[in-house]
C-alpha cells in the first residue's frame, strides 16, 4: 500500500465527507481553482463546483461570519485559513459566534463549523506566519481544539470534526504537510477528544502535540539508548484535554515534561500544569516541568529562529535532570 502525505489525507477526508454529505462546503481564499495555499483542496472545485468550493476576498472576518451563518442553515462549513495567524481578524466571529450561539440561542441552533489551516514555525517565515494560535482560543468557551501530527490522524481528525456538531478549530502545522505513511483502509474517524498514547514507557511521562511529536520521538531514541524508559503522549485534543490518560499515565511514572510550540507565557503547558497541579499533585515525585517557546517574535533568521523553539536536545537534557534528581 503506498504512503500518503499528510496534505494529501487531509483533501482525501474533505473529499470523502463532501461526496457522502451534500450539506459539506469549504470556503476560504484560493481554495477553489488554486487548490488551497498547501493544496490540501486540490481538485475539488473541479468536482464539487463553486457553490460548494467557494473562493472568498481577503476578507477573514466576513467569510468566517458567513460560515456561521450557513452552519445555522443547516450546512457543513470548513473554514480555511490560508495560514492561521489570519483568523485573528476572525476572532469575533470565531469566539463570539461561532463559540456561544448554541448556547445563547438555548439549543435553537448547532454550528456544525470546522476552521483549519496551517500554523506553527516554519522555516523563516517572519513572525506574522509563525504564529501559535492554539492558546489564544484556548479560553474560547464552546468550541473544540485539535492538532494533527501524522497523516493517519489528520485524516481521522478531520472526519470526525466535519461530522461533529459544534465547531472545532483544527491545527495543522506548516512543516508536517509532506510528512507520509501508508493509511488505515476504509472509513475510519479519530476520537476529537482522547489523546494518543505513542509508546509506553514507566521513567517519565512526555506530553506534547503537533511537530513536537517528532522532536520527542527523536529525543526518545536518544533517551533509551540511555536506558531511559519514557512514556509519550501526543495530546491530539487541546481542548479538552484527556486528563484520563493524561493522569493514568502519570499515576505510573510519577514525572512529567509537556513539550510545545507554544509561548510559555498562557500557553498550552501552562493551563496543562494547572490542571497536573490540580488532579495529579500526590502522583508527582518531581514539579512538572514544561519546555516551550521564548516569548519573543518568532525572528525571520534561520538560525535564530531555530533558538527560539525547543529542539530534541534540549528534551533530553532536561529529562535526564529529572531521572537523577537535579531539579
Amino acid at each position: 500500500m503506498a504512503s500518503t502525505l499528510l496534505f494529501t489525507a487531509l483533501k482525501e477526508a474533505i473529499d470523502e465527507e463532501m461526496a457522502n454529505d451534500v450539506n459539506v462546503c469549504i470556503m476560504g481564499e484560493d481554495v477553489g481553482q488554486y487548490g488551497g495555499s498547501y493544496k490540501v483542496t486540490k481538485d475539488l472545485y473541479e468536482k464539487y463546483g463553486e457553490l460548494r468550493v467557494l473562493d472568498t476576498p481577503i476578507a477573514e472576518n466576513s467569510f468566517t461570519g458567513m460560515a456561521v451563518g450557513a452552519a445555522m442553515t443547516g450546512l457543513r462549513p470548513i473554514v480555511e485559513g490560508m495560514n492561521m495567524g489570519f483568523l485573528l481578524l476572525a476572532f469575533n466571529q470565531i469566539s463570539n459566534n461561532m463559540g456561544m450561539l448554541r448556547y445563547t440561542s438555548g439549543g435553537n441552533y448547532k454550528i456544525p463549523a470546522v476552521v483549519r489551516g496551517p500554523g506553527g514555525v516554519g522555516r523563516q517565515l517572519g513572525a506574522e506566519h509563525s504564529q501559535r494560535l492554539e492558546a489564544y482560543f484556548h479560553a474560547v468557551p464552546g468550541i473544540k481544539i485539535v492538532a494533527c501530527s501524522t497523516p493517519t490522524n489528520a485524516k481521522g481528525l478531520m472526519k470526525a470534526a466535519i461530522r461533529d456538531n459544534n465547531p472545532v478549530l483544527f491545527f495543522e502545522h506548516v512543516l508536517l504537510y509532506n510528512l507520509s505513511e501508508e493509511l488505515p483502509e476504509g472509513d475510519y474517524i479519530c476520537s476529537l477528544d482522547q489523546a494518543d498514547l505513542v509508546k509506553e514507557g514507566k521513567d517519565i511521562t512526555i506530553l506534547t502535540y503537533s511537530r513536537m511529536r517528532h522532536h520527542c520521538l527523536k529525543a526518545v531514541e536518544e533517551l533509551d539508548k540511555k536506558n531511559i524508559d519514557v512514556e509519550l503522549i501526543d495530546l491530539i485534543s487541546l481542548k479538552p484535554f484527556d486528563m484520563k490518560t493524561i493522569s493514568k499515565s502519570i499515576k505510573k511514572t510519577n514525572n512529567v515534561i509537556i513539550v510545545e510550540e507554544c509561548m510559555k507565557t498562557g500557553g498550552i503547558g501552562a493551563e496543562l500544569i494547572a490542571l497536573i497541579t490540580e488532579e495529579c499533585f500526590d502522583d508527582l515525585d518531581t514539579r512538572p516541568i514544561r519546555l516551550s517557546s521564548q516569548d519573543i517574535p518568532t525572528p525571520y533568521n534561520g538560525n535564530l529562529e531555530n533558538l527560539t523553539i525547543i529542539q530534541p536536545h534540549q528534551i533530553v537534557e532536561k529529562v535526564e535532570e529529572v531521572i537523577n534528581g537535579s531539579i
